[in-house]
């Protein structure tokens, strides 16, 4: 077998055993949507297991009915936003200071700082929570998104987009007289924008989906994040034995992310590509 050959059967293994981990991470979601449908009187079976003789959105109206996924939805939404806005604040002030500017300790704070990315998030949810109450904002959207404000991923990754950039440019801009918040806005963001859209990406996923951390420091609607308010439904009454009614608010949570994922699947592909990351 000559290496044309043996390059061919490699490829087509590799494609083989991408299209089942495809099927295998597609599945689950097809039945989900599928069961969604399924009126509340007829029962799962065999036969219907894939698709229902009666096609309905009742449970879905029923799911808006039984808890307020509207307040839930609003509350998701300020929290991802909310928290993104800080962290692009925060990643890029520290990384442009840790890859142009000289200072004592530098390589000791860096250090510290990457010795977060080791600790595991459940590890800090005692001493976090102990802030949150004693700065008495338990129960609050601010209390979800605050220690999330900085990021150590973040930084990391804008560190190493910004030591890409030339120095040349920086001090180009310098002799101009530009100050160093004008030579980070023009110089250093646009080419880091890809970067930047790959951390979002990430950012926006995990925010969206969290669940541990905002199911401790919330207790009302108010305050309350999809993926709480997914568990809060299940948990009342017989709901949690109503497989269409619980896939259903299961789409409710996860639906937007899937949609804006088909719908800009090759720009987040481009941006991670373009980013280093993988």
């Amino acid at each position: 077998m000559n290496k044309r050959h043996s390059f061919s059967l490699l490829n087509t293994i590799g494609l083989l055993a991408l299209g089942l981990i495809a099927i295998g991470w597609t599945v689950p979601i097809l039945w989900t949507m599928a069961v969604s449908f399924h009126s509340p009187d007829e029962p799962l079976s065999a036969t219907n297991l894939l698709w229902s003789s009666h096609p309905t959105i009742s449970n879905y109206v029923q799911a808006f009915q039984i808890a307020p996924f509207g307040r839930y939805y609003l509350n998701t939404i300020l929290i991802v936003v909310g928290i993104l806005i800080f962290q692009l604040v925060t990643i890029c002030l520290a990384g442009y200071a840790f890859a142009r500017f000289k200072f004592r300790g530098q390589n000791v704070l860096f250090f510290l700082i990457m010795l977060q990315l080791m600790v595991p998030s459940s590890a800090l949810i005692v001493p976090n929570y102990s802030t949150i109450r004693s700065l008495g904002l338990f129960d609050t959207l601010l209390a979800v998104m605050l220690p999330f404000f900085g990021s150590a991923f973040g930084t990391f990754l804008m560190r190493q987009t910004f030591k890409t950039i030339p120095q040349d440019l920086d001090d180009a801009t310098r002799m101009d007289g530009a100050n160093w918040f004008q030579t980070l806005w023009y110089i250093y963001i646009p080419p880091a924008r890809p970067a930047m859209i790959a951390f979002a990406l990430s950012s926006i996923s995990f925010h969206w989906n969290d669940f541990l951390w905002p199911l401790i420091v919330t207790n009302s609607p108010n305050s309350r994040p999809l993926t709480v308010g997914l568990a809060i439904l299940t948990q009342l009454g017989e709901i949690g034995a109503q497989w269409p009614l619980v896939t259903a608010g299961t789409i409710i949570v996860v639906g937007p992310l899937l949609v804006l994922f088909l719908i800009f699947q090759r720009q987040f592909i481009d941006s991670f590509l373009h980013s280093g990351l993988k």
